[in-house]
């Protein structure tokens, strides 16, 4: 039986929690996830779960947060102005924007804390300094 290597074609059913039981995403009820394996695509610690899996094997696993979205890093609590928002977005604690990062990629980030002045928000992916833990069970491989 095939098992899974490096730049194969994988499809898995998953379901992801956090260490304290909260389920933040599963494939429960839709397609399989389809992706290259070694490839980047996944989280590094996802990546590497599935290498040595055969179809129909079922695994769960823990993966800290460097090997997930990192360590929250404080640097990325950024402030600006309110007058450089845009005049229709009203921000509200815990309401999402999309802001340009420096590279001029789009990012999300949260609104952390409004003043008169300015806006503080988080620019840390929402599960950043969490330890991850994945329901992983193979699908299929194309090699």
């Amino acid at each position: 039986m095939s098992q899974v290597k490096n730049g194969d074609a994988v499809k898995v059913h998953y379901t992801g929690r956090l260490t304290d039981g909260t389920v933040f995403d599963s494939s429960e009820g839709r397609e399989p996830l389809g992706f290259q394996a070694g490839a980047g695509q996944m989280i590094k610690g996802f990546d590497a779960a599935v290498i040595g899996m055969a179809i129909g094997d079922k695994k769960t696993v823990n993966i800290p947060a460097a090997e997930a979205y990192g360590e929250r890093n404080p640097d990325a609590i950024l402030e600006f102005p309110k007058s450089s928002l845009p005049e229709e977005i009203k921000p509200e604690l815990g309401m999402k924007l999309f802001a340009q990062s420096p590279n001029g990629q789009p990012m999300q980030v949260t609104v952390v804390e409004i003043t008169d002045e300015n806006i503080k928000v988080d620019a840390n992916h929402e599960l950043a300094g969490k330890e991850l833990v994945f329901d992983i069970e193979m699908v299929s491989i194309n090699e």
